[in-house]
C-alpha cells in the first residue's frame, strides 16, 4: 500500500469548518473611568472613534448554524495623543467566545466583539 493511498482517504473525511464574511461588525466597549458599556455596529471597512481611539473593522467573519457558534472580527485600534502622531494600539483577529485570548490592552478602554450580523439591529446603542 503507498503512503498515497493511506493519506488521501484520511482527508477527505476532514471538513473544514468555514465562516461566513459579514457586513457588519457589533462590538462592545467599556469606559473604565465612568464605567460606560455601549454596543455599536461598525460595517466592515468604516472606523468608528471611541475617545482617542479609532477603531476600523477590516473583516468580520461568523460559522454558519450547523457548526460551533463564533464570530471574529479583525480590528485596527489606533490611539491619538495630542501632540504626537497616531500609533496602532491593536491589530488583529478578536474571537467573540474567547475575549480576553486576543485583547486590546488599553489603560481606559475595553472593546471586545459580541457578534457578525448582515443587517443593522436594535441591538446598537447604550446598554444601561
Amino acid at each position: 500500500m503507498s503512503f498515497l493511498a493511506l493519506t488521501v482517504p484520511m482527508g477527505l473525511g476532514i471538513a473544514k469548518a468555514m465562516a461566513d464574511p459579514m457586513p457588519i461588525a457589533v462590538l462592545r466597549t467599556l469606559d473604565k473611568v465612568t464605567a460606560r458599556v455601549n454596543t455599536i455596529q461598525v460595517p466592515v471597512g468604516s472606523s468608528t472613534e471611541l475617545g482617542a481611539l479609532q477603531v476600523t473593522v477590516r473583516a468580520c467573519d461568523k460559522r454558519p448554524p450547523e457548526e460551533t457558534p463564533e464570530s471574529a472580527a479583525f480590528l485596527e485600534i489606533q490611539e491619538t495623543k495630542e501632540g504626537e502622531p497616531s500609533k496602532t494600539v491593536f491589530s488583529g483577529w478578536m474571537f467573540a467566545s474567547s475575549p480576553s485570548l486576543s485583547a486590546l490592552e488599553h489603560p481606559i478602554y475595553d472593546i471586545w466583539v459580541v457578534d457578525c450580523v448582515k443587517s443593522d439591529t436594535s441591538e446598537s446603542g447604550t446598554t444601561p
